[in-house]
């Protein structure tokens, strides 16, 4: 069975408790490492949920189901 997905928000919690760990300077130089991967695969895993949800909002369906990119102000 496939571990479950954190939500970003998980992740960003999860990530936040690990800067504090290591902003207090209190690990050992094995849990500042360990801590310092751990929270580079949460960066990463946040980094890749926000680009697909801005691939999702960059695109707008139509009423016949077709996508047209989204049009910005400087777009029109």
């Amino acid at each position: 069975m496939a571990p479950k997905k954190k939500t970003f928000e998980q992740s960003m919690t999860e990530l936040e408790e690990i800067v504090h760990k290591l902003e207090q300077g209190d690990a050992s130089l094995e849990d500042a490492i360990a801590l310092y991967q751990q929270g580079m695969t949460l960066s990463k895993n946040c980094h890749d949920q926000l680009q697909q949800a801005e691939q999702q909002l960059v695109a707008v369906v139509n009423e016949d189901g077709s996508q047209q990119p989204f049009a910005t102000d400087g777009e029109k």
